[in-house]
């Protein structure tokens, strides 16, 4: 039988995914708009517990301050009705014309300030529908062409606004916290902090890193080359997994968004089992939002999207069940011990050790024999692969 999501699964859409009209750069839409409070009442009734937004999601680019109040009054009223909570926003920085050169980042001034202001007025709205984690990706935050960019100077640019955002929230008591996206390209031909790494290194620079973290996108990792579930222990590790967005991508391709495990199934089964059950001690990682960042395909109608939002949580349910069972099966705890998965936990130092005891210690170096692991057991990984791959194929 399917599982069918609750809203304490914690899944959430962006207004942007859901709402998304089939635009790509070789065709124009093959959907009409959808309304806000439309969107917010089949979420409802679908399953979800949060919509995310852009602030231009909401209402156009250059509306009216009455517009916009207007916009946000529907907004919250939709969400009274149905229960739907807005667990994070985020702004956009990057379709209006005068972002082309980005917003934090661009090499006119007037335009950062500009920026600042509107990612500003943002953070207002957050407060006001008490949303606790502020996204930012910086799409055009980049360049296409070395001697057009001074990166040094973007960096710090970049890290003026967002000490700045910060100082602004922590003056006014916003109860928020701030999530860098990385992303390695598209739209720009290079993006500045284009991976977990480079986010969580730039985070140490900030005046208050604690403040900040990431939200990395399956998608966006994969279009690296890199594994997303080591992205993200990464970030676990650091304390800064603020924040997630699933979907799916195959490979080294363009962005392609699609719904969460409709690409790389062992990557979605690695990632689910991480989130649910953490390490060996099978203690759950993250207790955040389950966002999901896709895009319905341009060949759906409306009823096609609809379809595509339950797969998205109707595929990460199935998973969690296969990690649930994968945890569980006695013959996958020999395995783990097999490999001595927990082992890695202990410090390879004792308490109190220091250089001069480990030197004073014969079994680490003179009577240690290298040789005898040649040929000798071995750690046991493709075994455990393989029962990880029958759990997931529904085998055991």
């Amino acid at each position: 039988m399917t599982p069918a999501p609750t809203r304490s699964d914690k899944f959430s859409f962006g207004l942007w995914t859901v709402g998304y009209n089939g635009t790509d750069p070789f065709g124009g839409p093959t959907r009409p708009p959808m309304d806000v409070v439309h969107v917010v009442h089949r979420l409802a009734e679908i399953g979800a517990y949060g919509l995310t937004f852009h602030d231009d999601d909401l209402f156009a680019f250059g509306s009216s301050d009455a517009e916009r109040r207007q916009q946000i009054d529907r907004l919250k009223g939709a969400l009274n009705d149905t229960g739907l909570v807005v667990p994070m926003v985020t702004t956009n920085l990057f379709s209006a014309p005068v972002f082309k050169d980005g917003g934090f980042t661009s090499n006119d001034r007037s335009v950062r300030r500009f920026a600042l202001r509107k990612a500003m007025r943002q953070l207002d709205l957050a407060a006001e529908l008490d949303a606790r984690t502020f996204v930012m990706w910086g799409g055009r935050e980049g360049a296409e062409y070395d001697h057009g960019k001074d990166i040094r100077a973007a960096i710090e640019r970049y890290r003026e606004a967002v000490n700045l955002l910060a100082q602004y929230a922590t003056d006014n008591h916003y109860e928020i916290r701030f999530a860098i996206e990385p992303k390695p390209n598209e739209p720009r031909g290079d993006i500045l902090l284009p991976t977990v790494g480079h986010a969580l290194a730039f985070i140490t620079t900030l005046e208050r890193p604690e403040l900040f973290g990431v939200n990395p996108e399956f998608g966006h990792e994969r279009m690296t080359g890199l594994n997303f579930v080591a992205g993200i222990q990464q970030a676990l590790e650091a304390g800064k997994l603020f924040h997630i967005d699933l979907n799916g991508q195959r490979g080294l391709k363009f962005d392609q968004d699609l719904c969460f495990g409709h690409a790389d199934l062992y990557q979605a089964f690695a990632l689910v089992d991480l989130l649910e059950h953490g390490g060996p001690d099978g203690t759950a990682a993250y207790d955040g939002p389950r966002h999901f960042d896709y895009k319905p395909s341009r060949t759906e109608d409306e009823s096609g999207v609809w379809d595509s939002a339950k797969a998205n949580m109707t595929n990460y349910l199935l998973l969690r069940e296969r990690a649930a069972a994968f945890r569980a099966d006695p013959e996958v705890q020999e395995a783990m011990a097999a490999a001595k998965v927990a082992e890695l936990r202990q410090p390879t130092l004792a308490a109190g050790e220091d250089h001069a005891q480990l030197l004073a210690d014969t079994s680490a170096w003179e009577s240690f024999e290298p040789a005898a692991h040649f040929g000798a057991r071995g750690y046991g990984f493709v075994r455990l692969q393989q029962l990880a791959t029958e759990h997931l194929l529904g085998a055991r």
